[in-house]
């Protein structure tokens, strides 16, 4: 397919190995070709747990059933159709990339813009982009051209029968592929009992908050801190439970301040954390 002078796009193929890469294609850049491949940038970090029957503990497994034969039917045996007239017009694989061919082999960058524009609300997925044999020069050289520019760019493509919507950006040396929400997957909050921006908020309440944010604001913000800490408090739980222990049930109740004076919790909440802090500068 010719590439028109001015447009921006990925050429992805469509064949897809979970434990590879995800992608092998190239990214479009102007009449520059960009050899790539794209990886998953996130994985599951929780305990696989199987799903057992209690009488017996025998794994479960779940059988694709018709409904009209009562039997169970073979993966290769199953289509996918919509129904129109209550009759379905089943879909193969050739029909998603006959909808647009385009839009099935292409993720086209139909704009730049800056980051800070688009809510991160949107986001949804990241991806890695490698660049593959030859396409190391020409990767570098769009990588610090949205860097310089301070731009990420944003485009659409199909895969897996959905239309996505993406953004393109430089992360440290290599170039991100953000897979972000349409505008018309956010559900409007405008059913929710939301306080409104005319509400009164006295100054000293307010000020008193501030101190409460500065108070837990560190000099240098390090994100490498925050651990998933729930799974090995469940594994001790297990390791346990499998030595044959019984686990009391631990009591945790919400305890509501005695107080109704936000200012007097927000000043408790001060004094507690300036205590906090103490303890700790003593023991280290």
């Amino acid at each position: 397919m010719k590439q028109p002078s001015g447009m921006f796009f990925i050429v992805v193929n469509k064949n897809i190995n979970d434990m590879r890469a995800i992608w092998s294609g190239a990214i479009g850049f102007g009449l520059v070709n960009i050899p790539i491949r794209i990886f998953s940038a996130t994985e599951e970090s929780t305990l696989d747990l199987h799903m057992l029957d209690k009488h017996d503990h025998a794994g479960i497994r779940y059988a694709r059933i018709n409904k009209d034969t009562g039997e169970e039917v073979a993966w290769k045996d199953i289509v996918k159709g919509f129904l129109i007239n209550d009759k379905y017009v089943v879909l193969d694989e050739d029909d998603y990339e006959k909808a647009s061919p385009k839009k099935s082999k292409l993720i086209e960058i139909e704009e730049f813009t800056d980051e800070a524009s688009i809510d991160p609300m949107y986001y949804e997925t990241p991806y890695y982009l490698e660049p593959s044999k030859g396409g190391e020069h020409a990767y570098a050289l769009l990588r610090e051209a949205l860097k310089k520019t301070g731009r990420v760019a944003l485009g659409r493509y199909v895969m897996r029968t959905k239309e996505n919507f993406c953004m393109l950006r430089p992360e440290d040396n290599m170039l991100l592929l953000v897979k972000l929400r349409f505008p018309e997957e956010i559900r409007s909050h405008a059913d929710l009992s939301i306080p409104s921006a005319t509400t009164t908020v006295k100054p000293a309440e307010l000020k008193m908050a501030i101190s409460l944010i500065n108070q837990l604001t560190p000099k240098k913000f390090n994100i490498a801190k925050y651990k998933d800490t729930y799974d090995a408090e469940l594994m001790k739980l297990i390791k346990e439970k499998a030595k044959g222990k019984t686990i009391a049930q631990p009591k945790f109740k919400i305890v509501k301040n005695k107080s109704k004076d936000l200012m007097a919790q927000l000043k408790e909440s001060l004094e507690t954390k300036k205590t906090t802090t103490t303890r700790h500068k003593k023991a280290s």
